[in-house]
């Protein structure tokens, strides 16, 4: 005799907490949000670091520091920023700690560890290293003035300067950014830029009521651009300096990208002495060099 198997012998074991009566629900797949790693929450006051990041803006304080303010409280620094008083006292003392600043009178000063970095570039800097030492062999042959400047993003700088001996203070020497669109330094890089990164300087310096860029329309200021891209050199008397003509060369890197330019500097009584086609050519000589050791 066959055995009739129970209904309830036939029915499905239950998982052991599912209620009776309700249906089994598929597990749910976590979203992309939780398998990925969690963003840490920014603290009030601050951004997160993504966009205008705390760290950004804690290293952006340094700008505020100047000739015309060499000390700074941190209220001072809070109100330049952006932030409360409370942040600004803890971005002080983090850049204490990193050396980048000091306590001074009641405020803050620059640090120690700027000039230990400035140092490691002065001596680390590959397009300074190249440069060097044609730069004081042109200043030799010469007797003038050879600055180095470099491109960073939106900003030009002089980083590099050797001296035929004149000992002139420069308005726009060594570490302190040159205007993109005056001087002679500036001119030789800005024009073998992209056209459309190049287009997008001008807007952005018009925006900005750059006066350099207001005083062209953008045909205008790109025909020059090109003359002198064609050239391969700029010339310009007394746009930086009073009295002082530079002539200058575009250096680049081993992408051929400009990365920097390469000006012979002098009073236009002394250059006019010299004969400026010689000093064209000696001076793109020169960057050619610098260029070819970059590769």
């Amino acid at each position: 005799m066959i055995k009739k198997v129970s209904k309830l012998s036939k029915a499905k074991a239950r998982p052991r907490n599912q209620v009776i009566g309700q249906a089994q629900r598929p597990a749910r797949k976590p979203a992309k949000s939780q398998i990925s790693a969690r963003k840490p929450v920014a603290t009030r006051g601050e951004k997160s670091d993504e966009g205008g990041s705390s760290l950004s803006r804690m290293l952006g304080t340094l700008q505020f520091f100047s000739r015309a303010e060499p000390v700074l409280s941190a209220e001072a620094i809070a109100e330049r920023a952006g932030v409360p008083t409370s942040t600004a006292y803890r971005y002080v003392k983090q850049l204490t700690n990193a050396g980048l600043l000091i306590r001074w009178k009641g405020g803050f000063a620059l640090g120690p560890r700027i000039m230990e970095l400035d140092l490691q570039i002065r001596e680390c800097d590959p397009v300074i290293v190249a440069a060097a030492g044609p730069m004081a062999e042109l200043s030799r042959q010469t007797g003038l003035e050879v600055l180095l400047s470099k491109l960073y993003g939106r900003t030009i700088i002089t980083v590099h300067i050797e001296t035929g001996g004149s000992g002139r203070t420069l308005k726009f020497g060594r570490g302190r950014p040159l205007p993109l669109f005056r001087g002679s330094s500036s001119k030789s890089i800005v024009a073998f830029l992209p056209a459309a990164r190049l287009r997008k300087l001008h807007e952005e310096a018009r925006a900005n009521g750059d006066k350099d860029a207001l005083a062209q329309d953008w045909p205008t200021f790109y025909e020059a651009m090109l003359s002198t891209r064609k050239a391969g050199y700029s010339l310009t008397k007394g746009e930086l300096n009073s009295g002082i003509e530079g002539i200058s060369a575009p250096i680049f890197g081993g992408d051929r990208d400009v990365i920097g330019s390469l000006t012979l500097i002098g009073d236009l009584g002394r250059m006019a002495m010299l004969r400026e086609e010689a000093l064209i050519e000696v001076v793109q000589k020169t960057t050619d060099l610098i260029s070819e050791s970059l590769k």
